[in-house]
């Protein structure tokens, strides 16, 4: 019995390993295509001329530019995930359906008590990690290049 728990152990390690190399792969594709992104939005110069004159393609261009940052915070997400990268995520997220989107009222108001919600819940889990003595993001990060 001893040795299937071992065995069964030393299989738990090695998909754990191989999550965490997948989860890179994915970070780095998400990656390549924030890059290719960024790339389009400075290369399509046409565009900004035609935002002096057509307020309409103002909403094309910020969509563009709103999908970028999620592409960005999604990508801080999967190179560190924890509760507040996920929230940060969902926050542009509606942030965005509310922004550019054609939405009503009352589909603004309901992404503004989400938005409430989200930011609520985000810093009472700060709050919690704080009482629990969890560092945050910033502090893991210094410590762990002290150690190297």
């Amino acid at each position: 019995m001893a040795k299937l728990w071992m065995r069964l152990e030393k299989l738990k390690k090695y998909i754990h390993v191989i999550c965490n190399a997948l989860e890179l792969i994915a970070a780095g594709l998400m990656l390549v295509g924030v890059v290719f992104t960024i790339i389009g939005i400075l290369r399509n110069f046409e565009l900004f001329s035609h935002l002096l004159t057509d307020t309409s393609l103002f909403r094309e261009y910020m969509e563009q530019v709103f999908m970028l940052v999620i592409g960005i915070e999604f990508l801080v997400m999967l190179c560190r995930p924890n509760s507040e990268n996920v929230m940060e995520v969902l926050i542009f997220l509606v942030a965005r359906h509310m922004i550019v989107g054609e939405t009503t009222s009352f589909e603004d108001f309901v992404s503004v008590v989400s938005i409430t919600i989200l930011c609520v819940v985000r810093r009472y889990l700060r709050i919690n990690n704080e009482k629990r003595g969890e560092k945050n993001e910033e502090e893991y990060i210094t410590e762990k290049e002290k150690s190297e």
